[in-house]
């Protein structure tokens, strides 16, 4: 039996002529997320007729599929006796999941505002790093750029808010905090997210076979490096971060 974080959820909820929308929370938690992250996995097991496409955001599986071959009261029925089959805010998560250990500068000039984001979570810059650098966090989904991981969730300490003004650009690579979150930004933006650190990372790689390098379900680890290092390691693809299966 599924233990629903309130009253109201999960939900299913039509998302436009060809969307359907499985919700398991209205704000970012541990289970909501697994419980997204998991779903999806099973809905793509399923391998229903109809459905073209599936994906998963912070709390929420989406569904894109053609209603011409599948109904959306039938899809709606099927959704709901999955939804009944286990408790997915207790679900194994997704296999094939990699961990990601990826060198990056923390402060410098690289990455200008650690020190106010370690002032904001009540540390020093040298607490901060250790506490980024220790923390093992999830890829809990994909989004705003091309294969740009959210990644978490943080100790409590890192709730902290994002700036109330935008830093005009941030580049490639670039790791940002805010809200018990990590984003490592896929492209060069402007950004609320404070930039605590910097990777030599190519996220999206389009001329690859697989374009995107993380995938939700993913753990995420940062070592600490020089800048002199980091910059080495923007000749190798991954810029210098390694991979391995996670057990």
């Amino acid at each position: 039996m599924i233990q629903p974080l309130s009253d109201t959820m999960p939900q299913i909820v039509t998302a436009g002529v060809t969307g359907m929308l499985v919700r398991f929370a209205d704000r970012l938690s541990e289970p909501a997320n697994r419980a997204a992250l998991a779903f999806r996995a099973a809905v793509d097991a399923q391998g229903w007729d109809g459905v073209e496409e599936t994906s998963s955001s912070l709390v929420s599986a989406f569904l894109r599929f053609d209603p011409l071959h599948l109904p959306h009261d039938d899809l709606r029925a099927r959704l709901a006796a999955l939804l009944k089959s286990q408790d997915w805010y207790a679900a194994d998560l997704p296999e094939g999941r990699r961990l990601w250990r990826i060198p990056a500068v923390f402060g410098t000039d690289m990455a200008p505002q650690l020190g106010q984001a370690a002032e904001a979570a009540g540390m020093t810059e040298l607490e901060a790093i250790t506490s980024l650098t220790q923390a093992r966090m999830r890829v809990q989904t994909i989004g705003f750029a091309p294969g740009q991981p959210y990644l978490g969730e943080l100790p409590e300490a890192w709730d902290i808010s994002r700036q109330s003004t935008l830093t005009p650009r941030v580049p490639e690579g670039a790791v940002g905090v805010a809200i018990r979150q990590l984003v490592l930004f896929s492209r060069p933006t402007p950004t609320g997210w404070q930039h605590v650190a910097q990777t030599a990372m190519r996220l999206f790689q389009p001329e690859a076979e697989t374009p995107f390098l993380l995938r939700p379900g993913d753990q995420v680890q940062f070592t600490e490096t020089e800048p002199g290092t980091l910059e080495q390691m923007r000749r190798d693809s991954h810029g210098g971060a390694t991979s391995e299966p996670v057990t």
